[in-house]
């Protein structure tokens, strides 16, 4: 597309050079500039774009975005100023990949924990009922039912240009609903500004990623961000931040939840072994759903998945077979087989409601001890840590306390701020830097009827450190654990 197009409507004043150039692509990274490639300079935390001008020049790239002056551009180049680049760069993102999420039916999850299994319940739903699907989270991106190898660089959603990309190619496959996790950096960063979202659900909000919005109340106002970028909302109503985010909405609203009036309401619920049961009132139908995920936090996924569905004019009944269809999800309260007559458990949980979830649930199930191994990541909010040492310590009758990502810390000052909070709590404790060892441990400890819970990676299998990152997943070592 010619530049002069691709600018407009994004605020964009030509400040020197050729409004007319050819573009084929953009990146907001010099070392992927080139001929026909726009360069889009973003102020980052560490590294500021304008700098890196001449290194694009260099690559062939001559055309520019900047949002601050810039003194020196290199002779030939055509340069756009705008206000913000982010929000410049989300439009010509999805122009030049043809707008792709306007061809697909969107669906964004966002809150602190269950955005990976709410996605899970919606792509079981939308699959019964013969719509093609892809998703894009934490775990992986699926398409129709499949995993794809697409890696992208952040952990939860894609950056602007990769995520247009991707969509690309899900509506040149035919997908007919793509289901995403929205994470509070990508909306406050404006990562999927201008993405036609169609319906959004919004799981809970407890304490996490403080070392990036510093307040709960800045926290809470990036995820409510998604419910002015669709039509309808699925909004957990027990969760205390609902009002704030209901406050600012302009979609239409359909609530969910256990403890208050909501539009769909769960009662009667049933915690089984290995799942459980409810009875629910969708706007004054009763109809009993069954889950083979057990607690209640699963209850919650499942209700905003229903409530979100319901809004879309989804019946009821194909909604009960969606959800019941659902087998489990990776990482996510997932069961390691053995013969020991122990329940092991591998669970993605690493925020302090995360942690008190998961725990809650396995005690619903667990005729004898709780034996907890967790730690808390590096250079991540500080804060937490003893917040989950004192979780720990409260809900297990062993805490096992180790490492779990400690990145450029040292693992063993990690360690110490989270046996803070356990030692308050704790009957019993102990601590192993190297987390092989702590699982090997806490599996060497249990007897018939405990359960171990494994927490933290989930379905991540690799472990960071400040010098190397190394292969580690929990569920395999929990497997040579358990002989």
């Amino acid at each position: 597309m010619k530049l002069d197009k691709l600018t407009e409507n994004t605020g964009a004043v030509l400040v020197c050079g050729d409004p007319d150039t050819d573009i084929k692509s953009v990146t907001i990274d010099s070392r992927k500039a080139g001929d026909g490639v726009l360069f889009v300079c973003i102020k980052g935390f560490t590294v500021d774009g304008h700098s890196f001008i001449n290194s694009a020049y260099e690559k062939g790239t001559r055309a520019v975005i900047i949002e601050e002056d810039v003194k020196d551009i290199p002779e030939g180049m055509t340069v756009y100023r705008v206000e913000k680049s982010r929000l410049a760069l989300a439009s010509i993102a999805s122009k030049l990949c043809g707008e792709p999420s306007k061809k697909l039916r969107m669906i964004g999850v966002t809150g602190t924990n269950g955005k990976t299994s709410t996605t899970y319940f919606m792509e079981s739903v939308l699959a019964n009922i013969g719509r093609k699907t892809s998703v894009i989270g934490t775990i992986e991106i699926r398409i129709d039912g499949k995993k794809r190898d697409i890696p992208f660089a952040t952990s939860t959603t894609p950056d602007t240009v990769e995520l247009n990309q991707m969509l690309s190619l899900m509506a040149d496959e035919g997908v007919n609903d793509t289901i995403m996790e929205v994470s509070s950096h990508a909306l406050e960063l404006d990562k999927v500004e201008g993405i036609a979202f169609d319906t959004a659900i919004f799981t809970n909000l407890t304490q996490d990623h403080l070392d990036f919005h510093k307040t709960m109340e800045a926290y809470c106002d990036a995820k409510a961000k998604l419910f002015k970028m669709c039509k309808r909302g699925a909004i957990n109503i027990d969760d205390p931040w609902a009002d704030r985010i209901m406050k600012n909405a302009t979609c239409e609203i359909t609530t969910y939840g256990i403890e208050k009036d909501a539009d769909v309401k769960a009662s009667n619920i049933v915690y089984l072994t290995g799942g459980s049961e409810f009875d629910c009132d969708i706007k004054g139908e009763k109809v009993h759903f069954t889950l083979s995920v057990p607690g209640k936090f699963s209850v919650y996924n499942a209700l905003g998945v229903i409530a979100a569905a319901y809004s879309m004019g989804i019946s009821v009944s194909d909604i009960q077979k969606g959800i019941s269809s659902l087998k489990g999800v990776p990482g996510r309260i997932q069961a390691v087989p053995n013969n020991r007559g122990i329940n092991v458990i591998v669970d993605y949980a690493h925020t302090p409601d995360g942690l008190e979830n998961i725990l809650n649930a396995v005690r619903e199930f667990t005729s004898g001890r709780v034996i907890t191994v967790f730690g808390c990541g590096g250079d991540r909010d500080k804060t937490k840590r003893p917040i989950m040492g004192e979780i720990a310590g409260r809900l297990s009758d062993i805490a096992v306390i180790t490492s779990d990502n400690p990145r450029s810390e040292e693992p063993e000052d990690i360690l110490k701020m989270v046996e803070e909070g356990t030692k308050k709590t704790a009957d019993r404790y102990e601590m192993y830097v190297d987390r092989r060892e702590a699982i090997f441990r806490a599996v060497a400890l249990a007897q018939k009827g405990d359960t171990v819970v494994i927490a933290g990676k989930g379905h991540e299998n690799y472990e960071i450190f400040k010098d190397r990152t190394i292969h580690f997943d929990d569920y395999e070592v929990a497997e040579e654990a358990l002989g």
